[in-house]
């Protein structure tokens, strides 16, 4: 079975999570990071007009699921 994209994707982003984690155990400094990669990813969506409306709704949508983790304790 072949990976995909996702599957590519999944794996470089554990391995960023890893490496973050190794260099800053303590979770309160990884809120920079997450905040670099959204802006990062915003960066390249407002490239195309028809993903900035998208990237809004997505940041939206992460906030309802930060909310419920918080509610909850589960993803």
């Amino acid at each position: 079975m072949s990976k995909s994209n996702e599957d590519d994707l999944r794996e470089v982003l554990d391995n960023a999570a890893q490496e973050i984690a190794k260099m800053y155990p303590n979770p309160r400094t990884w809120q920079s990071w997450m905040v670099y990669l959204l802006e990062r990813l915003e960066a390249q969506a407002i490239k195309n007009p028809a993903y900035a409306e998208s990237f809004k709704e997505m940041v939206v949508s992460l906030q309802d699921e930060l909310r419920n983790r918080l509610k909850t304790g589960g993803w």
